[in-house]
């Protein structure tokens, strides 16, 4: 096994008590291997690749809204699974994205391993940064497998997270907007 992610998958099973050459096991190395490279895979995205150059010009001033994106990643600390919802809103400045780059970004910082908060700011200011809209407001509603299965064993807990930039974080009305139209 010359693979350093199947090695250490190999050494951990070892670790564990497992026996890693019985039946249920001997390819698990390689799929584990696979697994992480797979839910790991935002770390070799090009954002511009996730757009696609699909920006354009529109005359459409008012706020646009994907929600319920459905998103899965890792926590940094415990390397293990979050999961949730986002939604993403932005109001053009003369241009507008593509409705299928919005989960295409969330889903590109999803793959890699995260704190919640800097997923949502990183979905915000990319957007923000390469649509340069009048403003963008993301909000992120996850459970954490690392509060529901281990320590506190917390099973009915969801984190809450937002970034509000432009005029989402100026103007009260756009935000409470954008949160009213997310609740439905």
């Amino acid at each position: 096994m010359k693979d350093p992610l199947e090695n250490t998958t190999l050494q951990i099973l070892k670790a564990l008590g497992e026996d890693p050459s019985r039946e249920g096991l001997k390819k698990t190395p390689l799929r584990v291997a696979r697994a992480l490279r797979e839910i790991t895979s935002g770390y070799g995205a090009d954002l511009d690749k996730v757009f696609n150059g699909a920006f354009f010009k529109a005359n459409y001033r008012e706020m646009v809204i994907v929600r319920d994106i459905s998103f899965y990643s890792l926590c940094e600390h415990h390397m293990l699974p979050f999961f949730g919802k986002a939604h993403v809103a932005y109001i053009p400045n003369g241009r507008i994205v593509g409705l299928s780059k919005i989960p295409r970004l969330v889903e590109t910082f999803a793959r890699r391993l995260q704190v919640q908060e800097r997923l949502t700011e990183e979905i915000a200011g990319t957007l923000f940064r390469k649509l340069k809209p009048r403003g963008v407001g993301v909000v992120l509603e996850a459970e954490h497998l690392c509060v529901s299965m281990r320590g506190v064993k917390n099973e009915t807990s969801f984190a809450t997270t937002s970034a509000m930039l432009g005029n989402f974080q100026t103007d009260s009305r756009v935000r409470q907007e954008f949160l009213d139209l997310i609740k439905k």
